[in-house]
């Protein structure tokens, strides 16, 4: 068995969620499951058939964010794994409807920050170990810190 870090793309501006399901009826689930979620929410979907014809399958509504998660889901390479890449939204709108879709087993990361898959690979295939999401902690927050993670919160609207 070998060991790959493999880091993913994310284009300036856009988050990922990366995840594992089991069936491949999950990519139009999940496209209805963003789209149901928010009109303005732009992305692309590729999901990786584990069985079969083993395709890289793809959806969504916009044709550069669906090219950046094809790249990504050829570079992990790991069966029955999803890559979401979106722009005008935020992953946290629409992580608890993905979760409850029957098909999703784990969502390993929803992030902005520098992702490395950590990927396992074997003569059968490829699997996903976990990821490295963003870097270690420099520190904990004071006051300042305080005040200015709040003060986030209220400009994305989460708060009032």
């Amino acid at each position: 068995m070998e060991l790959k870090a493999i880091p993913l793309t994310i284009p300036e501006g856009c988050n990922l969620i990366l995840g594992q399901t089991h069936f491949i009826k999950t990519v139009e689930d999940l496209y209805e499951i963003l789209v149901g979620t928010s009109a303005q929410v732009k992305f692309g979907l590729a999901f990786c058939e584990a069985s079969g014809p083993c395709l890289i399958r793809v959806a969504g509504n916009d044709s550069a964010l669906q090219e950046v998660a094809i790249a990504n889901a050829q570079t992990v390479a790991a069966g029955h794994s999803f890559i979401i890449v979106m722009r005008e939204a935020f992953p946290i709108n629409f992580l608890n409807g993905i979760k409850q879709c029957p098909e999703v087993c784990t969502i390993y990361c929803a992030t902005a920050n520098p992702v490395e898959v950590i990927v396992a690979e074997t003569a059968q295939g490829r699997g996903i170990l976990g990821v490295v999401d963003g870097f270690s902690p420099k520190g904990v927050e004071g006051p300042e810190e305080v005040t200015a993670r709040k003060d986030l919160l209220r400009r994305f609207g989460y708060k009032l």
